[in-house]
């Protein structure tokens, strides 16, 4: 049954205020009222799970400028693309506990970059335990998204992450529903596997605009569906019964054109729903460099544009869930408007 207000998630805390992943970001986006945050995890050398966007973390860390660290810089294929950076899986968790995180998009967001470097890097089992706090602390339920980045990956390094991800949520007091728990990925093994385990949550499955899964091009190679292949009817046909949901781009509800004029709604929302899976889109973001063409308000990439004629198309597209960087405008128009 679709919600009458979509969750609104804070993506991977409050970042539109504060540098993604950080403790005063998730700590921010809970005193806005979100329904959920998530955490985005990636492993640690001594098999720790991490909370960064990507498992390269020059961007999101001051590890480039640590003298101690200059030798860790490598050049790796992940998820078949070559990347050179400092990676998590080269450093154990007392090293990457040393480092301090810093705003991704200083261009865009220089007020969330003066907070740099003041705050350590998460472990999962921090978010996990913050948001149990925060809970108690305001008399309501929020839940967790977690998303699992690069399950294959890491599992050519020797780590099962489903494993990982299993023993942590025991740990921590969340494999048993005492708290809304939704787990997602753009791999579906390792969301099957964990789901074949028994943990009671949602299971959503993260769909990009274009490209493949890397876990189906590893087993089937051009073989594998596309995104946009699993988005239309029969690939949405196949997934009823394997997850409870999919997340998408939100690009693949506006649809826009080479112009950047909105076409949508597309039906990938009622198609869906007709299969009794849930929808969420990501990610909801107020500044220009962010919204499609026709919303935008100038060339000034951090500028806001006229962010709720965007975010109207697709609450009016029927979602169950929307991802924000900016958590008290979401819930403001998500849930407390129209």
């Amino acid at each position: 049954m679709p919600r009458r207000h979509p969750l609104v998630i804070g993506h991977r805390g409050a970042p539109g205020y504060r540098p993604e992943h950080s403790r005063s970001s998730y700590d921010l986006a809970l005193a806005m009222g979100v329904d959920a945050v998530e955490p985005d995890v990636v492993v640690s050398k001594d098999g720790v799970l991490v909370v960064r966007h990507e498992n390269e973390i020059s961007g999101t860390t001051d590890v480039a400028e640590r003298p101690e660290f200059a030798g860790r810089r490598a050049t790796k294929t992940i998820d078949g693309k070559e990347l050179t950076g400092w990676f998590t899986e080269d450093f154990t968790w007392d090293e990457l506990a040393r480092l301090r995180c810093r705003e991704r998009l200083p261009q865009v967001r220089p007020s969330s970059s003066s907070f740099d470097d003041e705050q350590p890097v998460l472990r999962l089992r921090d978010v996990l335990d913050l948001v149990r706090a925060g809970s108690l602390e305001q008399g309501r339920e929020v839940g967790v998204v977690l998303e699992i980045k690069h399950a294959t990956y890491f599992e050519s390094l020797g780590w099962d992450v489903a494993d990982l991800v299993h023993a942590e949520l025991d740990a921590a007091g969340w494999s048993r529903g005492q708290l809304p728990l939704t787990i997602e990925a753009f791999e579906s093994t390792v969301l099957l596997r964990l789901r074949e385990r028994g943990i009671p949550a949602l299971y959503i499955y993260l769909l990009e605009a274009a490209g493949r899964p890397y876990d189906l091009v590893v087993r089937k190679g051009k073989g594998a569906p596309t995104y946009r292949e699993t988005a239309a009817p029969a690939g949405l046909d196949a997934l009823v019964g394997l997850v409870d949901g999919i997340s998408v781009d939100k690009r693949m509800i506006l649809a826009p054109d080479k112009l950047g004029r909105l076409t949508g709604p597309t039906p990938i929302v009622a198609d869906a729903h007709a299969r009794g899976l849930r929808v969420f889109t990501w990610t909801c973001r107020p500044e220009n460099t962010f919204l499609i063409g026709q919303f935008r308000s100038s060339r000034s990439p951090g500028a806001f544009g006229d962010w709720q004629g965007e975010w109207g198309v697709i609450r009016d597209a029927g979602v169950d869930g929307v991802f924000v960087d900016h958590p008290d405008l979401g819930v403001g128009f998500f849930r407390e408007g129209p």
